[in-house]
């Protein structure tokens, strides 16, 4: 039972995530910012990835925004699992067609973007699904598993502790500066530890090898 004190918004936030978007539907606009809101991490653990190959950070979060708001409003509970995995499977579809659309038209970087899986880094990232979403799309767009598996064995043998603890972190959603508060350093830090790594990914993707720099 509600509170009588308490306001409407903070009795929305407590509705379960099926609940918001059948307000969401009916109009609600306050309810369907709230699965944004709740949902904003899931958007960054699904774009971070294709950021360390060469994407625009805040290009591809806003793409995957795109996703998830679809997700709200078409979500139906009797036709579709749970809300979670009905996001991020058109956050990741979104991600892929405008991956699929760069490569159109020739941008290299996100021509070559793969999605990276976080437990070849040992971290505990939500991924289910990646794969299979990914079968659907030209081979000349995604790189196969066994090659991203290599990929990123090679990458980890190059970073430090400090970077593959950072690593987990960012591929998990958090922001930098969340990260910051976790590892106890500067944002600043974490994000010059975000920026080793990117390049790292990026030497391994175009030459296969990692100097010891």
């Amino acid at each position: 039972m509600f509170s009588l004190k308490e306001q409407p918004s903070q009795i929305l936030e407590r509705q379960d995530d099926e609940s918001l978007c059948r307000l969401a539907a009916s109009g609600s606009r306050e309810a369907e910012e709230i699965l944004v809101c709740r949902y904003t991490r899931l958007v960054r653990t699904c774009a971070r990835p294709f950021f360390l190959i060469g994407g625009d950070s805040e290009d591809l979060t806003q793409e995957g925004m795109v996703g998830l708001i679809k997700a709200v409003r078409e979500y139906d509970a009797e036709k579709a699992a749970s809300f979670r995995t009905f996001a991020e499977v058109c956050i990741r579809n979104r991600l892929y067609s405008v991956l699929r659309a760069a490569a159109r038209d020739k941008h290299l970087p996100l021509n070559q973007s793969v999605p990276l899986d976080p437990p070849f880094f040992d971290s505990n990232s939500y991924t289910s699904g990646t794969n299979d979403l990914a079968q659907g799309n030209p081979e000349t767009f995604l790189i196969d598993r066994e090659h991203t598996a290599a990929l990123l064995a090679g990458v980890r043998k190059q970073l430090s502790e400090f970077e593959a603890k950072i690593l987990g972190y960012y591929l998990d959603g958090l922001s930098c500066r969340e990260i910051a508060g976790l590892v106890g350093k500067p944002p600043k830090s974490v994000d010059n530890a975000v920026q080793r790594i990117r390049r790292k990914v990026a030497r391994q993707l175009i030459s296969g090898e990692l100097s010891e720099s």
